[in-house]
């Protein structure tokens, strides 16, 4: 009788939420790579992909690495294409600019997302979940992710920059237009309006700054044009850019976290039932939640010379992908990974990333999560799942729901 052999190794695009089977079963793949290659060179994309806690814990906080695309030295066409746009004259925003520029671009709007500054908005978060689960329980059935997750950090994030109410439904258009960016096989009608949708977006915000420019106001971009660190102040370019960022990035991945999590909850009857009757686990909760399914799936980094990682010699520019999905699920760190459970304790997720590039909206993230999943589970004791399958989208990095009905 002869061996079976085992199947290949997934690669290339299998590794992305644009392959059907990674998108809804990821950890079908990633815990064999942890296994069998750790390390696992990616033909496809000229990148290595490390899954193990270990490496990618220590990758996240190496300061020798840099994030900023355009110093990837690559022979992948997909990589190439993907990075194309930062040849053409854009600037990276904050989160893929090195040294000393991320510092100083971080430093300067840092204060709005303190703890304090933060705790402060608390009683807002409060009420706009409120209101949206009024609106959304009177009719007795209602998607989650339309009706609630992702309104809320639209609304909150708008009313931090001073965007007018009737404006903010149009930067949630160009937010959802602008993230598919991401995805390196857009056609060219895609390409487009995702381009117009950026432009839009540039266009108005530049108008905001203007207008602030002369008439001061108490909101988040007035702080931007008004900071100032070490001599050093934001120009236009820079504002637009990092309101940009906080409104797109921003409202996705807080959109995400509340949504994996709720379903999180109601695919584990049981650790619903926990939370609801004992609505102190809601911390922790969270934490379990980021852990299980977040919202972020993956990082990178490129080194800024030969160097070995991982026990692997990469030489400068190496193209380097972590999965912070494998690493939640490994279970040299979280026993029994693939268990939602409230209680667990010592939980070590690399969800937000680490050291000096730890994220930067991680504390009102958290925030929002714990108010909104905290209130919907005590406000719907019997709310339920309204359909037996759901879809996730096909934005590569990101994880969440297209929609999540459910009954109440």
């Amino acid at each position: 009788m002869s061996e079976t052999s085992a199947p290949p190794l997934p690669t290339g695009i299998q590794l992305t939420s644009l392959d059907p089977v990674y998108r809804e079963d990821p950890h079908s793949i990633l815990d064999r790579l942890r296994v069998e290659d750790p390390v696992h060179y990616n033909e496809l994309m000229d990148s290595y992909f490390l899954t193990r806690y270990e490496d990618v814990f220590a990758l996240l906080r190496d300061r020798d690495l840099s994030v900023d695309p355009r110093k990837i030295v690559s022979k992948s066409p997909i990589t190439q294409l993907r990075n194309a746009r930062f040849e053409e004259g854009v600037e990276p925003s904050m989160l893929m600019q090195d040294a000393p520029e991320h510092d100083r671009l971080r430093n300067l709007v840092n204060k709005a997302f303190t703890p304090r500054a933060v705790d402060r908005m608390g009683p807002r978060i409060q009420q706009v979940s409120d209101e949206l689960l009024d609106a959304a329980i009177a009719r007795g059935q209602f998607d989650v992710i339309a009706d609630f997750s992702a309104p809320l950090p639209t609304i909150i994030i708008a009313e931090m920059l001073g965007v007018d109410p009737e404006d903010q439904a149009q930067f949630k258009v160009w937010s959802d237009s602008i993230v598919q960016s991401f995805n390196p096989f857009l056609d060219e009608a895609k390409k487009a309006e995702v381009q117009a949708a950026g432009k839009a977006m540039d266009d108005y915000i530049r108008a905001a700054i203007e207008v602030r420019r002369k008439d001061r106001r108490d909101d988040l971009i007035t702080g931007m044009i008004e900071a100032e660190e070490a001599g050093q102040r934001l120009n236009d370019q820079e504002i637009v850019t990092m309101v940009g960022l906080l409104l797109a990035a921003g409202n996705l991945t807080t959109t995400d976290l509340i949504g994996n999590g709720v379903y999180a909850l109601l695919t584990n009857p049981s650790e619903l039932k926990a939370l609801q009757d004992d609505p102190s686990l809601i911390d922790n909760a969270v934490e379990e939640m980021l852990r299980f399914d977040p919202p972020v799936q993956q990082s990178g980094r490129h080194p800024f010379r030969d160097q070995t990682i991982a026990g692997c010699p990469m030489h400068q520019g190496q193209s380097i992908g972590v999965s912070l999905a494998a690493a939640n699920h490994d279970p040299s760190v979280h026993p029994d990974p693939h268990r939602f459970d409230v209680r667990r304790e010592n939980i070590e997720h690399v969800s937000f990333g680490g050291g000096r590039r730890y994220c930067l909206g991680a504390n009102l993230a958290r925030l929002e999560a714990k108010i909104a999943v905290g209130t919907l589970v005590a406000r719907c004791p019997d709310i339920k799942l309204a359909t037996d399958t759901v879809v996730h989208r096909s934005i590569p990095v990101f994880r969440g729901l297209t929609t999540l009905p459910v009954t109440v």
